[in-house]
């Protein structure tokens, strides 16, 4: 059975810019916190709270000491609360993540509607619609465009793990509802690499596994395109998930990883496959 690794498997720039911050912030002597979680995986989270980086989902109890910043960026009044509590702030916000949130707030001030095209239940989301003011909406497909009032100035971002073709989408039910249209293109473009890669491997191999936190939106979203080409695809969290069944008859198995993944848990799914395929 041979085994195919995607090359842009695991950590993505923002994700390993924000956890490199986040462990070099646990050595220092004082009391330090994430603000949610740094990433959306619950290993990494773990292995700080090890540290003594515990997690806050607010600054209400917390009146000294280190607050990180996650990587998916907080609502800009969670930030306007730290600097008023004179707290040491790391602020590990992806850098195209506050891009977002930079012109969502741009587009405000001049008086656009805002449409923010992605996941609302998601922080990252969440904290991108802090940055503007009453006109904002967040859609998660074009159908939903129909569903909002009409508007003289749309401007339009997107969720940085969104894809393409469903920006386009979302724009293209824009301009039948607006008369001025103003598209910045937030996606990551590590995260659209990142799936037409997978999409290759997907169509190449019997079997698929991705892995990566079960509350990684860019990783779900990595196992529904691959599970599109490759009904034999799953979603694992960690080796101990991997069910020797799956690889029954299978003579290609292709692995990939979300942007939240460390290294060390796709080095142990890579070496479990192995150690079944000896065992056969």
């Amino acid at each position: 059975m041979k085994v195919i690794l995607a090359k842009r498997a695991g950590f993505c720039f923002g994700v390993k810019r924000a956890t490199q911050m986040a462990f070099e912030a646990a050595g220092k002597d004082q009391k330090t916190y994430t603000l949610g979680p740094i990433i959306h995986s619950p290993q990494v989270v773990n292995k700080l709270e090890e540290m003594g980086v515990k997690v806050l989902n607010n600054l209400d109890s917390m009146e000294t000491g280190t607050i990180i910043i996650r990587s998916h960026g907080v609502a800009s009044g969670e930030i306007s609360e730290a600097v008023h509590k004179k707290l040491d702030i790391v602020d590990a916000t992806c850098p195209f993540v506050k891009k977002a949130q930079e012109h969502v707030k741009s587009l405000s001030e001049s008086g656009y509607g805002v449409v923010v095209v992605g996941d609302a239940d998601h922080p990252e989301v969440q904290g991108i619609v802090s940055y503007g003011g009453d006109k904002v909406f967040v859609v998660g497909s074009g159908e939903e465009v129909k569903k909002l009032p009409k508007m003289n100035k749309i401007g339009v971002v997107a969720q940085t793990t969104q894809s393409f073709e469903n920006l386009k989408n979302v724009v293209s039910e824009c301009l039948l509802r607006g008369g001025e249209i103003r598209v910045f293109n937030t996606i990551c473009d590590a995260t659209a690499v990142r799936q037409e890669e997978a999409k290759e491997l997907a169509d190449q191999v019997d079997c698929m596994l991705v892995v990566g936190g079960y509350n990684s939106a860019n990783t779900r979203r990595l196992a529904e395109v691959c599970a599109e080409l490759q009904p034999r695809t799953h979603h694992i969290e960690t080796a101990s998930e991997i069910n020797a069944e799956w690889f029954v008859g299978v003579e290609r198995v292709g692995v990939t990883a979300g942007a939240s993944t460390p290294k060390w848990i796709i080095d142990e799914v890579m070496d479990k496959i192995e150690e079944l395929n000896k065992s056969n």
